[in-house]
């Protein structure tokens, strides 16, 4: 444990905070998948219900690439796992680990998914046993996606992360992002389907309507946790670092101790609300009574504008989260 001492005078400047380091392999996951399971849910949903064409083509293009991010969203998470050989283990935990739950979900949603589209593909038709592939599609891709933020809202130690809204923004980040990939292959083929460009004008509003209060709640919400509290001697006054607990950079203080500053906080969230909550729909409402070229344009810009604003929003989701951990190398509160 690090020495400490009470601070006299006490500390007139705070210092800057630390949140955990971005790790870039997790952003690309958590973005790829989310995106992959809401395309895998919308097209088991509306293709269940008739709103969009039970075609051959449709299901090729749709089932291979959603299964295609969720793929490349799995493999860049495994970069992060010190032992990747050993990720099969994480799957015995699901009575207690959401991260077990998450996997055992998303495992699941492959025989189901496959299930689906060989139906699709051979009947070109979702009725019977398809229909129920379709219905089991969707509880797996939705809870794989709940699952996925479950892991950070169930966290006590991240103020940042242990909220209500954590859950379900991911959630429907991952449906938003779903849907206007389901738009573009729509566009593609020149079959515009009014719901969906409904989905995508009302899900990037939903969310950003999330994110905003979620950043207000964050933001708002007092650093209660003190050192003083973490060490047992906050009867002594206010602490300041008399020795730190290492004499070098270690695990913990290269994974949470990176600190963003407020300014460039908030230059980043309105680029996240711009890129992932406005573009899309702005897009789309301004082609709608264009040409299909004009609307293939204007869905593949609300892909881009998405997926970049959202590989922001989660970039930030991790840069401004504070971990508890770090009031014993020096920080005032989290």
């Amino acid at each position: 444990m690090p020495l400490c001492r009470p601070a006299c005078p006490p500390d007139t400047c705070e210092p800057a905070r630390a949140a955990m380091q971005p790790a870039y392999s997790i952003i690309v996951f958590t973005v790829a998948s989310g995106a992959g399971f809401g395309l895998l849910a919308w097209l088991a949903l509306l293709g269940l219900l008739g709103v969009v064409p039970a075609e051959r083509t449709l299901a090729y293009a749709g089932f291979g690439l959603s299964w295609a991010l969720i793929t490349v969203g799995l493999v860049a998470s495994m970069r992060h796992l010190g032992r990747p050989e050993r990720a099969w283990r994480a799957l015995s935990q699901w009575r207690t680990s959401w991260l077990s739950r998450e996997g055992v979900l998303a495992l699941a949603s492959f025989p189901a998914s496959g299930a689906l589209a060989v139906g699709w593909v051979l009947t070109q038709g979702l009725a019977g046993g398809v229909a129920l592939a379709a219905i089991a599609t969707v509880a797996c891709a939705v809870a794989t996606l709940g699952a996925t933020g479950m892991i950070y809202a169930s966290l006590p130690t991240i103020r940042q992360w242990h909220q209500p809204l954590t859950m379900p923004i991911y959630v429907v980040l991952g449906l938003a992002s779903g849907a206007v990939l389901l738009h573009l292959l729509l566009a593609l083929r020149g079959a515009a389907v009014p719901a969906v460009s409904l989905l995508c004008i009302l899900l990037p509003l939903l969310g950003a309507g999330l994110k905003w209060a979620y950043w207000l709640r964050i933001d708002g919400e007092p650093r209660t946790l003190r050192a003083g509290a973490a060490t047992g001697l906050g009867r002594d006054g206010k602490l300041s670092m008399l020795e730190a607990p290492h004499t070098e950079p270690n695990f913990v203080m290269r994974e949470m101790g990176f600190a963003v500053a407020r300014r460039h906080a908030a230059v980043l969230r309105k680029m996240v609300l711009t890129l992932a909550f406005a573009v899309p729909p702005i897009a789309l409402l301004a082609a709608h009574t264009a040409g299909p070229l004009a609307v293939q344009c204007a869905a593949l810009l609300a892909v881009l504008a998405t997926g970049a604003g959202l590989l922001l929003e989660r970039w930030l989701f991790f840069a401004e989260a504070e971990h508890v951990a770090m009031l014993y190398y020096g920080r005032d509160a989290a």
